[in-house]
């Protein structure tokens, strides 16, 4: 499709709206992303990749639900899983300026109040999200996350002493589930825009599922996501400013513990998921220099699990 054609095909999409300004942007390993101008408004194109067999419907039906809760995130203004208009599935999101990319947030002075400010906003933010009724998302299914897991590196086939030794941890101090509620599934740094001011809006819905709301606290607190920062919440907090603000915003009592074993499956899984998203390159399916570079990460998510199990992360 030529690029006139793509801003036609966008301004249909929106109801005859004068479209320009239309550019690629970076990042992205599954969705494809562009920033354009629609009479004037700046909005977000955001495409599936080939290659990406996940339902990105059940993405939209999530984000709107997300954003009738008073959750932080961007409007869908328009979204189809027919390829036929845009030659894949496809979302036009309204544009929330601020920086998702981590080094900044955890470093530059623009963000020093928000560095304060966003333990407080990702508690609010999550206790809104856990709070949608599942009914009104009936595409989201409830998962096992250990048992699928479990599965997903097995049909792998490359031997992984550390995981192995992890899912036996894991598996041994399984906690009671506390609820099943909508779960965000990526709810880290990297998936914050953040501003001056906070958080702006969370993104990269297309992991959400029906869990447990103690999978989403424990991802966001997984070392992987500090980025460096010796601080456990996503690189700018503490564990007990993040319970205390979910349990103001929700009335839910949070159990640490409960939190840490959510925490040691999260490495555990990113570790698998860079396995799977380095398969994903090598195999064809999803060719992506982005894909391809992930895979050197599975060593330093073995190394935090060591750390982890002993109690030194």
């Amino acid at each position: 499709m030529s690029h006139d054609d793509f801003a036609a095909s966008l301004s249909s999409l929106l109801s005859g709206a004068s479209v320009t300004d239309v550019r690629r942007l970076s990042g992205g390993a599954s969705r494809e992303t562009w920033q354009f101008s629609a009479d004037g408004r700046q909005l977000i194109l955001q495409r599936q990749r080939v290659g990406d067999g996940r339902d990105m419907g059940s993405e939209v039906a999530v984000l709107r639900a997300a954003h009738g809760a008073g959750v932080a995130v961007p409007e869908v203004l328009a979204a189809a899983t027919d390829p036929g208009a845009l030659g894949a599935a496809f979302m036009v999101l309204s544009h929330v300026e601020g920086e998702t990319i981590a080094r900044k947030i955890l470093r530059d002075d623009t963000y020093s109040h928000a560095r304060e400010q966003l333990t407080t906003d990702c508690a609010i933010a999550a206790a809104r999200l856990h709070a949608i009724d599942p009914a009104a998302v009936p595409s989201l299914v409830a998962t096992d996350q250990l048992q699928l897991y479990r599965e997903v590196l097995d049909t792998v086939g490359y031997p992984h002493p550390t995981f192995e030794l992890a899912f036996r941890w894991l598996a041994a101090n399984k906690p009671a589930p506390t609820r099943s509620c909508v779960v965000h599934g990526d709810f880290r740094l990297g998936n914050l825009m953040v501003g001056p001011d906070g958080l702006r809006a969370v993104l990269d819905w297309e992991l959400a599922h029906i869990g447990d709301p103690m999978e989403d606290l424990g991802w966001i607190c997984v070392k992987a996501w500090r980025f460096g920062s010796t601080k456990p919440v996503a690189g700018v907090g503490d564990y007990d400013t993040l319970f205390a603000a979910y349990r103001t915003e929700s009335g839910v009592e949070v159990d640490a513990d409960i939190v840490r074993w959510w925490e040691v499956l999260g490495t555990l899984k990113w570790g698998i998921m860079c396995i799977m998203q380095a398969e994903s390159h090598i195999s064809g399916a999803m060719r992506s220099h982005e894909l391809a570079a992930i895979g050197r990460r599975v060593c330093e998510n073995e190394h935090d699990l060591f750390l982890a199990l002993d109690g030194r992360w």
